[in-house]
């Protein structure tokens, strides 16, 4: 898991939870971020956030308030404004 450019341990988890606000999120499954992410997030898995300030590639589905950039998703989108 890499979160503004460092890489992060984050054991056996399969869903990474984040508090706060991000520049960038890079992981390989789940990511729930319980905040804004200012730039891109890349997630093998789903994605659950608040507003993204660039783009999102993830392997399931996204949820966000809202998604500035391009979104590209294996699974479904849901846009909460």
């Amino acid at each position: 898991v890499f979160v503004d450019g460092k890489e992060v341990s984050v054991g056996d988890s399969k869903t990474v939870i984040i508090e706060g606000v991000v520049n960038e999120l890079r992981c390989d499954g789940n990511a729930e971020v319980r905040g804004n992410v200012t730039g891109d997030i890349d997630a093998g898995g789903s994605v659950s956030c608040g507003d993204v300030g660039g783009d999102v590639d993830a392997g399931g589905s996204v949820t966000a308030k809202n998604i500035r950039g391009d979104i590209d998703a294996g699974g479904s989108v849901s846009i909460k404004k």
